[in-house]
């Protein structure tokens, strides 16, 4: 309501109430992010639901040259596993790249080992985008294995190298 002065008043509880919503809405805002759009590639072991990759404001992603960027990929597993281990490449013209990545043991990377059947997992890790790789489209192809070295996940997603 308004005062006679013309000041906005909040009577007692009406505040609190609209500051509550406000966080709220901030929180959806952060939790509702788009995913990032993929192509499961062979996820013999497991089952994707999300692929978020941070910053990507939007698809595809525009990857910086010498930035990297946090990948977190949200799985089930169908299997058992002591370990995983990441495998990553860029897909150029049809020919799978290597692209190193820091660390390759999934257990290592959010993943408390040893992997349960039947249980979801956060996987998290991070691609760095060298200063020598050139400005090209390309997908990525990020592969999870178990300990037959078959895909926990397999999943590819486009992105742009750019300056």
């Amino acid at each position: 309501s308004f005062s006679p002065c013309g000041h906005l008043v909040y009577r007692k509880g009406t505040m609190d109430v609209r500051a509550r919503f406000f966080v709220l809405l901030c929180l959806i805002g952060l939790t509702c992010a788009e995913p990032v759009k993929f192509i499961d590639c062979g996820s013999s072991s497991g089952k994707v639901s999300i692929v978020d990759i941070t910053p990507c404001a939007s698809q595809p992603c525009r990857l910086e040259r010498g930035q990297s960027y946090s990948v977190n990929v949200t799985f089930d597993s169908a299997v058992q596993s002591q370990s995983s281990t990441a495998v990553v490449h860029g897909i150029v013209a049809g020919v799978p790249i290597p692209f190193p990545i820091p660390i390759e043991d999934g257990c290592k990377s959010g993943i408390q080992c040893p992997i349960q059947k039947q249980q979801q997992y956060h996987y998290l890790n991070s691609l760095p985008v060298k200063s020598e790789y050139p400005a090209i489209k390309l997908v990525v192809e990020w592969e999870l294995r178990d300990d037959n070295k078959k895909d926990l996940f397999c999943i590819r997603f486009p992105v742009q190298i750019v300056n």
